[in-house]
């Protein structure tokens, strides 16, 4: 599996861009997996349902599985969190994996940057990000593209990971 990073500040366009990739690639006939970090509590599952009561009950892994999705819900119960190596491992086969935030992680990245946001940016100190997607113009030593040319950025993955 090819991997692929979207990473930046919050609030610097970074779901919005993975949205329009992920979409992007399907429309070139790729399978594409997401792995997205979230900083804050993250539950799927809502009270009241079954599986939220088995998990609540104390079950360590709940599988839920219908005719159109799966959805494996594994409680960490005072374990730390897995790395990114280990969440990737369990993913099904796919053309590409789009990974949002995991800014520290070596893989790949373009960084999503609005001005309005006002911060830094990340790529002044990380050899990693390989582009940046920003709304307005950048000087930088990498290239720079237009926060919403979604296909300049797909073609600059699919370039930089030969797809």
């Amino acid at each position: 599996m090819k991997i692929y990073g979207v990473t930046g500040w919050k609030n610097n366009g970074k779901t919005g861009l993975m949205e329009r990739l992920v979409a992007e690639f399907c429309t070139r006939g790729l399978t594409v997996s997401t792995i997205k970090h979230a900083h804050h509590a993250a539950d799927v599952d809502q009270p009241g349902t079954d599986s939220y009561r088995h998990r609540q009950a104390g079950a360590s892994e709940v599988v839920l599985a219908s005719a159109g999705r799966i959805a494996i819900m594994q409680e960490l119960r005072g374990q730390p969190e897995p790395p990114l190596a280990e969440l990737l491992a369990r993913l099904n086969p796919a053309d590409l994996v789009l990974v949002e935030g995991y800014k520290r992680e070596p893989h790949p990245k373009v960084e999503a940057h609005r001005q309005a946001a006002g911060t830094e940016l990340i790529a002044a100190r990380d050899v990693s990000i390989r582009a940046v997607a920003s709304d307005t113009p950048l000087d930088l030593d990498r290239p720079v593209f237009d926060l919403n040319d979604t296909a300049a950025i797909a073609d600059f993955i699919r370039a930089e990971l030969d797809l």
